[in-house]
């Protein structure tokens, strides 16, 4: 299997791309394409004593693309940059999956028009996945779009579920739809609409829909996937960081107070230490477009090499599950006459 790296994409990139690469390589056996400007690949390699790693392959590509270029175009106005030749590699099928920390939009239209939607699914969703009480929780739609049908909130639904089914092991996963209350007569019209295709899948047994969720309810874990437009989704996904990187702050500040309270943070180090670990970002690697035909995870702008590395294992894994195939054997369901 062969997983291609955009070696310049991301706020910490070459460094954490390449030498996150180039460590997945190491430890989980595939091959992997660096793509990127030779000079600077082979430099950091060379840094971290990496440069004779086994199953890594350097490709050429002397652009970048940077966080300010403009989405829709920048493929086309930047055709030898890192991510637009790792999108022609993935599309010429010399790789299985894609992995690349750099602009969201640009990635997203790269997925798009290089690996090709599945047929009969109307968008691409981002998919990120968050800690919540008792495990996880994929937000699906969480920025790819805006503005949804009730469709395509439906899709999402689907594509949530098969993924938290094919790679995160959960059987029968539980699907709400985010929404300003539980009643089933709550929200806008959109919702409202969405509420009626989720519930007719459910009571077919298509879907295991749990209803209305509001959004205090996701983090407390009353769904396994949240689904959602990529605006609300968004808004939810920076607000929950957010508070999170408050709530860390403000703890912190107490343990700090006074000479007893730091005493008392020797004691409950241990718990401390688990509850930041349930954030840390660089375990989960990067988040999934659902819908593509082919493998392509979005890593986080700020990635370290860690992360990068998980990427590139959450790729692996999207590749071997039949993820794709699922879809494709399911769009019947997912598809409104």
């Amino acid at each position: 299997m062969k997983i291609i790296v955009d070696a310049m994409g991301g706020d910490n990139a070459p460094e954490s791309a390449v030498w996150g690469g180039a460590l997945a390589a190491r430890e989980y056996g595939e091959e992997v394409l660096l793509v990127g400007r030779p000079e600077t690949v082979e430099a950091v390699l060379k840094e971290k004593g990496l440069q004779d790693t086994q199953g890594v392959t350097i490709m050429p590509a002397s652009d970048l693309v940077d966080m300010h270029d403009d989405p829709a175009t920048v493929l086309r106005k930047k055709p030898d940059s890192s991510m637009a030749v790792a999108f022609k590699l993935l599309k010429a099928g010399e790789g299985d999956a894609l992995v690349s920390a750099g602009n969201t939009g640009a990635l997203l239209t790269g997925a798009t028009l290089f690996g090709g939607r599945i047929k009969g699914i109307r968008r691409g969703a981002l998919a990120p996945v968050m800690p919540c009480k008792g495990g996880q929780v994929m937000l699906c739609d969480a920025g790819a779009n805006t503005e949804c049908t009730a469709e395509m909130l439906l899709q999402f639904a689907f594509l949530g579920s098969l993924y938290a089914e094919k790679i995160g092991g959960v059987n029968r996963p539980r699907v709400g739809l985010v929404n300003n209350g539980t009643e089933d007569t709550k929200g806008d019209p959109l919702r409202k609409e969405a509420y009626i295709l989720l519930k007719k899948a459910g009571d077919e047994g298509r879907l295991n829909f749990v209803g209305n969720v509001e959004g205090s309810m996701v983090p407390l874990g009353a769904c396994d996937v949240a689904v959602c437009d990529g605006y609300s989704g968004n808004v939810m996904l920076k607000t929950i960081e957010g508070v999170a990187k408050f709530m860390a702050g403000e703890i912190k500040t107490v343990f700090m107070r006074n000479l007893a309270t730091k005493l008392g943070y020797l004691a409950c180090k241990k718990g401390m230490d688990d509850f930041r670990e349930l954030f840390n970002q660089d375990k989960i690697g990067g988040a999934p477009f659902l819908g593509i035909a082919k493998p392509v995870i979005k890593a986080h702008g700020s990635s370290n090499e860690i992360a990068v590395m998980n990427a590139v294992r959450q790729a692996i894994a999207y590749t071997k599950s039949g993820m794709i195939d699922a879809v494709s054997e399911n769009i019947a369901y997912m598809t409104v006459e």
